[in-house]
């Protein structure tokens, strides 16, 4: 007695196998966006100030930088001057990389995320075709059985006169 059922693979397969993980390095890939030449030079290029201004030592450079500027403001004496100064100059220079730093961290954790769902979905999958390659064994076995009890049966109406 052959199978009943016929295994149909999800087409999500074959894209996933294609794309990998979703990470920020690959994700236009995943949303299958075409980005024109430039919207790729804008891409690297915002990649690439991002990556050298989101250092801690670009923070230590704004930090002295805005330094330059807090004597001025002290002199001054007005106490609006101090407080944009703080605000506006030293705030905004020096946390601004901060943030950037803390954002990358962020996002490093973010794809090593990414890559251990989709190494636990490969072998969630892989684990799924072994099942189906089992239960289809399990489906042929039971069709032979089913075939001999019905031969049996066979016999015993044929043995019965029925």
């Amino acid at each position: 007695m052959a199978s009943k059922y016929e295994y149909k693979e999800n087409p999500h397969v074959q894209l996933r196998a294609q794309h990998g993980p979703a990470t920020s390095e690959n994700s236009h890939k995943i949303r299958g966006v075409q980005e024109s030449r430039l919207q790729r030079f804008n891409n690297k290029l915002g990649v690439g100030i991002t990556n050298r201004v989101g250092t801690m030592w670009a923070a230590y450079a704004f930090c002295l930088l805005a330094l330059v500027s807090l004597p001025g403001a002290l002199a001054s004496g007005n106490t609006v001057t101090i407080v944009a100064w703080v605000a506006q100059t030293f705030l905004q220079l020096v946390l601004l990389p901060i943030i950037i730093v803390g954002q990358n961290v962020q996002a490093k954790a973010a794809d090593a995320r990414a890559i251990a769902t989709y190494n636990d979905a490969d072998a969630i999958l892989h684990d799924a075709k072994e099942i189906q390659k089992h239960l289809d064994e399990q489906d042929s076995a039971i069709g032979d059985l089913l075939d001999k009890v019905a031969a049996l049966e066979f016999k015993l109406l044929k043995a019965q006169g029925k």
